[in-house]
This record gives structure tokens, sequence and C-alpha cells, in this order.
């Protein structure tokens, strides 16, 4: 009876082990870098705020809010990023609902309340054209650092500039919000303008080569080429018809998750969020897409909202990383991108972090309990 008892508590031990191990992120291609930017980019949390269930708030979130823990401690990075979608039916809610959310929100991600961070607005947040409320998105908009009452952003950390835009009022042509945002974009891309202006009178009155005319225009050109302008974060990619993939590859596209978004539907145990308002597929038009790569210039863009991991080159080398889902309300397996900024250069280096199954940590947590249960029964 007493080595029964034993070997079970030496089990329990085992997968208690197990368990902390499983839930530690695993990064591909990690960099650690002094004196660079490290933020760590999320999306589609999907919580349900007051609306969760027991397993939702006993299980799910804290898990969840033991991945943020161990990946601020592990990465420590020095930037959070949400990429839109923090609720998983906010435009359905009441702002005491949403409340709820946020609290939900912020004691997930206890570790980083100290350290900046950002979140952008999604489908899922704000709702679509047909009923977007102008005067809700304001509020939402009030309760997230950084935003303004359009529901855009802009600021500074180090040397890295970051524009957020609010992708779903891009889609509503009549809505004031659409020209709230289109007015963001303007004067970005005004600022972009003088600061390059700037730049090429400096160049040029420095310079101690050509003065010939030309060789001005050339180097005014230059300076407004792709990928000098901001970080620029969205919810909704952008348009993908005109684009390339990055290297030639779709770097760790699941195919079951593929097939998922191409049907557009939710596993039987997610059903509890839905599909949300637009398919997976949904994207920004190519005229919204092609209009913010020209005024705006981007270094790199991160957007969310299809649910996996992929990396891609529009048509004029400007690169976009689409995060995935960091929420088994998403997917079974979750996950989160580490982008490093260096301190000199342009270049942006992206590690890919996965999380554990939800079906790997639900099965060690029950073991766990199945074998406490049987040692105290021989006890």
């Amino acid at each position: 009876m007493i080595g029964l008892r034993a070997l079970s508590f030496l089990g329990i031990a085992f997968l208690l082990s197990l368990e902390d191990r499983i839930s530690t992120p695993v990064c591909n291609n990690p960099v650690a870098e002094a004196d660079s930017l490290k933020v760590m980019m999320v999306a589609d949390l999907l919580l349900l705020g007051s609306e969760a269930g027991y397993i939702n708030r006993f299980f799910t979130d804290h898990y969840m809010s033991k991945f943020f823990r161990k990946s601020f401690e592990n990465l420590k990075p020095d930037l959070l990023i949400v990429l839109g979608d923090v609720s998983a039916k906010g435009s359905k809610l009441t702002k005491t609902k949403w409340l709820s959310v946020l609290h939900q929100f912020y004691q997930m991600v206890g570790p980083f309340v100290d350290l900046p961070f950002h979140a952008t607005l999604g489908d899922r947040d704000i709702g679509e054209c047909s009923d977007l409320n102008v005067s809700k998105v304001n509020w939402i908009s009030r309760k997230l650092p950084g935003l303004d009452r359009s529901g855009c952003g802009a600021f500074v950390i180090g040397n890295v500039s970051f524009v957020s835009l609010n992708s779903v009022a891009l889609l509503c042509d009549n809505s004031s919000l659409r020209f709230d945002v289109e007015k963001v974009i303007e004067s970005e891309s005004l600022e972009l303008r003088e600061l390059t202006d700037a730049a090429t009178t400096k160049t040029r009155n420095h310079s101690t080569h050509s003065t010939d005319a030309n060789y001005n225009f050339f180097l005014r050109e230059s300076t407004l080429s792709s990928g000098s302008g901001p970080v620029l974060l969205l919810h909704l990619p952008l348009d993908r018809t005109r684009t390339k993939r990055f290297g030639g590859t779709e770097s760790f596209e699941r195919s079951s998750s593929s097939f998922i978004e191409r049907l557009n539907v939710v596993p039987k145990n997610r059903e509890l969020v839905g599909t949300g308002l637009y398919n997976l597929l949904h994207t920004l038009p190519l005229n919204v897409s092609e209009y913010i790569l020209q005024a705006l210039r981007p270094r790199i863009i991160f957007s969310a909202h299809r649910y996996t991991f992929s990396d891609h080159v529009h048509f004029d080398k400007t690169r976009e990383i689409i995060v995935p889902a960091m929420s088994w309300n998403a997917r079974d397996d979750p996950g989160f991108v580490i982008a490093t900024f260096q301190k000199t250069g342009r270049d942006v280096n992206i590690s890919y972090c996965s999380l554990a199954r939800e079906s790997h940590i639900l099965v060690v947590y029950v073991s766990i309990v199945v074998l406490f249960c049987l040692a105290c029964l021989k006890g």
C-alpha cells in the first residue's frame, strides 16, 4: 500500500515537472543581442470575460496566464503588442461586460503590467460596417493604451517608430471612422516626407559629390523607398493578390489550420466563440492596401486575423508577418511572434514561438488529478 502511494506521488512529481516544461514556449530562430528592441506580438486572445464558463476561468485562463509568465521570464521582451480581437464577442457586449473582458486581459498579462504595451482593434472587438458604433469604438479605444478616438495610434520606443491603424474601419466606405483613419495615414505620410526632405537636404548640403540636379532627384527618390517608414500594426492583413512569398516559402503554415481557414469553420470544441464577423481569409481591399503601402512605406507590417503564422513579401518588397492566434479558443496549438529590432540597420529578426497544445496540457492535467485521487484513497 505504501509503495503504491509513493509511486503515485512520484508520478505526480514527474507530471508536474512535465507540465512546467511544456508550458514554456519553444521559439525558432531566437536572437539574444544587446541594445536591441525585443517585441512580443500576440493576437486573437478571444477572451469571454464574464461570459466565460468554469473551464475557461479555472483551466484555460490559468494556463494562458502561465504561458505569458513563462514567455516573459524566458524571452524578456521590452514591449507587448496585441494585434486585435482581445474579445471573442466584444462587438455584442455591453460596456459592463467589456470591462470584464479588460479585467480578464489584465489578469492574464500580469507580468507585462509594468512594461509598455499596445493593442489594436479587431473585427470581433468593434463589429462589422453595418453596425459599427462610433461612440462605442471611441469608448473601447480610451480603455486601451496609446489609441486615439478612432482606434489608431503612433509611438516611438528606442529608435523604432510604430503606427497602428483601425483596419476594420477601412472596410467601411461611408463611416466617419474610415475618414478619421485616412487622416491618420495622411498625417503620418506627411511627417515621413518631411523627415525625408530634411534628411535629403542635410545630405545634399554636406555632400562633396556631384551637385547635378539628376543626382539630387535620385537621392530623394531612394530615401522614399519601401521600408523607410514606420513599423505598421494592423488586425486585418493587406491584400496579397500581387504578392510573392518571402524567401519562396510560407513558414510554419500548418496544413490542417489552412484547411480549416479555407472552409471558414471552427472545430467543434471551439464553437463557443464562433467564426467571427469576417472569414479568416478576409483582407483589406487591394486599393486600400496599395494606398497604405505607398503612403507609409512601412519598414515591416504585423497583422493577424488568420489564426496561423505566415511570412510574405508584397510587390514593393515590404514584408508582412501574420501573427498566429494565442488562444485555445481559436486553435489547439497557439503561438506568438518575437520581433527583434537591431540598434543599427533596419533588419528585423522574426522568431515564431509555439505553445503547448490544449490536448497535451489536458492529458497531463487529468493524469495529475487521477494520481492525486489514487494517492489519497491509498492513504
